[in-house]
């Protein structure tokens, strides 16, 4: 019987998951990593108007997750963007969103990831968080026989060397993989697929905090506080200018801070990883790439900064890949051990 494996990135911006695998595609997607709390299960309230939500019961409370999930916002953006986000109700939330859009009743093995700098701390008791049963709403429950937590960028590296039919030279090549996210700006230097611990890290310096700095510029700017930092990611996603006061807002004034923060992050880095003549590969991914790939280039005036399809979902991918590679090893081992032990 083939083995269901699945991967899921539980992002501090956006949750990334891989909805089905058919053949040798990989289908990804993903969602705000916003979770919204209500007494009752929202469906059944009255002027409920249908979205592409779920809502997960933990702990008495329905926690509203999902791609139109900004539906259901208040005025209180409800991230849990700190060190112990994975001991939240929150991100349990997330996670088994994620696992009811998947729409599969039991996975074999369910690959998760962490932040670098969390991996050595968190990666045993977040395995045990995943595996078990997992009520997800509506009588349904989604059983992790096993789960696999590694590092963000790992993924990321594993993406790219299959993207780039370098599965068999990696070994013998010097990575660095950049991971630009919402709230950690992570590195991870690896020979071959092994992980160096001692050169891996991250630091607090993502997107959101370039976000809040030109929010805090314009308000400066238009003499009252300006928080929608959702406009301010569209507009520069887009090239697009956001509309305040119903006029178009430059943002390019506003730019040179943002600028500064991403400089500040690969500063951090570069008193990390030592040096940078013995890189072949410098690969940047992460939905912050676009922020910081200008910082990264002056950092590395002499490299060619590498690139994934569809950088988002580069460490989501790589986990799929990684745990079909893996599972059948494992519970190849589990099989014996049991055998042995009967």
């Amino acid at each position: 019987m083939e083995l269901v494996v699945r991967a899921v990135d539980v992002g501090f911006g956006n949750t990334k998951y891989v909805s089905s695998v058919a053949g040798g595609e990989i289908r990804c997607a993903s969602f705000p990593s916003l979770a919204y709390p209500s007494m009752r299960e929202p469906s059944t309230q009255p002027g409920f108007e249908r979205r592409k939500t779920v809502a997960i019961p933990i702990n008495g409370l329905y926690y509203e997750v999902g791609p139109e999930v900004e539906l259901a916002a208040d005025t209180f953006r409800a991230t849990q963007m700190h060190d112990r986000y994975i001991d939240t109700p929150e991100y349990m939330a997330l996670l088994r969103g994620a696992l009811a859009m998947m729409k599969v009743p039991a996975i074999d093995l369910l690959v998760v990831g962490l932040p670098v700098a969390a991996l050595a701390t968190k990666k045993s008791a977040l395995e045990k968080l995943v595996t078990g049963t997992h009520d997800i709403g509506n009588g349904k429950a989604v059983t992790v026989r096993k789960a696999l937590a590694i590092a963000q960028p790992q993924g990321a590296l594993v993406d790219f060397a299959v993207q780039h039919q370098k599965m068999a030279t990696i070994e013998r090549e010097q990575s660095l993989i950049i991971d630009c996210g919402s709230r950690t700006f992570d590195w991870l230097v690896a020979r071959g697929m092994r992980l160096v611990q001692n050169k891996s890290h991250s630091v607090n310096r993502g997107v959101t905090d370039m976000l809040e700095a030109i929010a805090a510029e314009i308000s400066s700017d238009i003499g009252t506080p300006y928080s929608d930092i959702d406009a301010i990611d569209w507009a520069l996603r887009t090239g697009k200018s956001p509309v305040i006061y119903q006029k178009a807002y430059d943002l390019s004034r506003a730019m040179p801070i943002a600028h500064s923060i991403a400089q500040q992050a690969v500063a951090s880095m570069l008193r990390w990883i030592g040096a940078i003549y013995g890189f072949q590969n410098i690969i940047l991914v992460g939905g912050g790439a676009y922020l910081f790939k200008k910082a990264i280039k002056e950092a590395f005036p002499k490299h060619k900064i590498l690139e994934v399809k569809e950088p988002l979902h580069a460490n989501v991918r790589g986990f799929q890949i990684a745990g079909m590679n893996h599972a059948p090893k494992l519970f190849a081992v589990l099989a014996a051990a049991a055998h042995g032990g009967a």
